[in-house]
């Protein structure tokens, strides 16, 4: 706690943080806690971020900091904002990647190519405890936001800097999108059934990467709890999605052949993936054991002599063979319905799941029973959001809770934040 309380209590701090909108008593909780949080700050309370961020890397790592309850201050440029706010109009007119990374922050609008607005950046940077970007490559040096122009006035200073390939080395000025960093690092290789390449649906390299400047930032205010000084964070896309990458890389070690796309399949295991139940639906399984092997032949398939076929009498074994296995279980699964497969898989303590589109998981029964849902505020009004991993929102649970606050309008905060910095807006 020592460094909590260092952090929160520095003379240097921004105070006024942007506040949640007004909670409705009836519906939601805009700001979860348990009783024993109450009295005590967020994790991250009195650490102020600034962050020179778009699309998705950075300000998804910002959005984590905001949970906890860090100060986000988000630099925006004026009148159109970080480019993300335009990509969709899905939410009642806001875009759906920006709504979900960009809760709980300050929007700050700032044409850092203006001499006077610059000065405001630098002004605010005098009070930060951590800066980040992922601007173009070069960008950023090129606006004297580096470490190294910056560490003189701002030891304690944390800068993170997020790009596709690093600060240096031949890629170092290359353009870096998701599905680009996907292709270099191998993630379009293993994906997909094999006739076309196929990027995960979802921004995985961009989430990697915010990800890990996240946990990077945090073990860097540790450090500096201890030794008061801030550092550099040099985050890659590519090494972010590389590290990911570790389980194919390793299976092809030493040249050795890779893992192939197998669809919803896995490429080393089998039986594991989507199987079609009689109803026409499919569910999802998977046997990590010969001990769940052997109960899956007697409990699901009602076929106790497959456990000890030769074809199928090891995982290997299983993988090398598994287009007559697959026929099997089809076969044994059509007698029965989705609802009729899953209980037999339940009963046989089989690990199974059902196939969600994204309104099952808006009802999803387990996310509603652990009261994951509460709701932040946005400029067209209240949308749901789901609480942070960890977070709790119920009474009675150890834990902390989480700040969630509003989505803002672009610049929503420059008159506070000028007037906080004793300057005209």
């Amino acid at each position: 706690m020592r460094l909590l309380s260092s952090l929160a209590s520095r003379p240097h701090a921004l105070s006024g943080a942007v506040q949640p909108a007004r909670r409705s008593h009836l519906t939601w909780r805009l700001y979860s806690s348990t009783p024993a949080a109450k009295n005590r700050p967020l994790p991250l309370a009195g650490v102020t971020v600034v962050s020179l961020e778009q699309a998705i890397a950075a300000p998804f790592c910002t959005r984590q900091l905001a949970d906890l309850g860090a100060r986000v201050i988000k630099v925006e440029r004026p009148g159109v904002g970080d480019f993300a706010r335009h990509y969709d109009t899905r939410v009642g007119g806001l875009a759906s990647h920006f709504v979900w990374t960009n809760r709980s922050k300050e929007s700050l609008a700032l044409d850092l190519k203006h001499e006077k607005d610059h000065a405001v950046l630098m002004k605010l940077l005098e009070k930060a405890d951590v800066l980040v970007q992922n601007l173009a490559p070069g960008a950023s040096a090129r606006l004297g936001l580096s470490h190294e122009a910056l560490k003189g006035e701002h030891p304690g200073l944390i800068v993170c800097d997020i790009s596709g390939y690093g600060q240096d080395g031949p890629y170092r000025d290359k353009k870096a999108y998701d599905l680009l960093i996907q292709s270099e690092a191998g993630m379009l290789s293993v994906t997909g059934t094999g006739k076309e390449p196929v990027k995960v649906g979802i921004s995985i390299a961009d989430i990697a990467a915010g990800m890990y400047a996240y946990s990077n930032i945090l073990s860097a205010l540790l450090q500096r709890g201890k030794d008061g000084q801030g550092c550099h964070i040099d985050i890659s896309m590519l090494e972010s999605m590389v590290e990911w990458m570790g389980f194919p890389m390793y299976y092809a070690f030493d040249n050795a052949p890779g893992p192939v796309p197998a669809g919803a399949s896995h490429a080393a295991i089998y039986p594991y993936g989507p199987f079609e139940a009689g109803d026409g639906q499919s569910v999802m399984l998977g046997i990590q054991n010969e001990r769940e092997w052997v109960s899956f032949c007697n409990g699901v398939l009602s076929q106790p002599d497959l456990a000890t076929d030769p074809r199928f009498s090891s995982n290997s074994q299983r993988t090398q063979n598994r287009d007559e296995l697959k026929s099997i279980i089809h076969d044994a699964f059509s007698k029965f319905t989705t609802t009729e497969t899953i209980a037999r898989l339940d009963e046989a303590s089989i690990a199974n799941a059902t196939v969600n589109d994204m309104k099952d998981v808006w009802g999803h029964a387990q996310l509603q029973a652990r009261d994951r849902w509460t709701k932040v505020q946005t400029p067209v009004g209240a949308i749901p959001a789901l609480l942070p991993p960890g977070s709790t929102n119920s009474e009675g649970r150890d834990g902390h809770g989480a700040q969630m606050g509003s989505v803002p309008r672009v610049g929503e905060h420059n008159e506070a934040i000028f007037a906080e910095l004793g300057l005209s807006n």
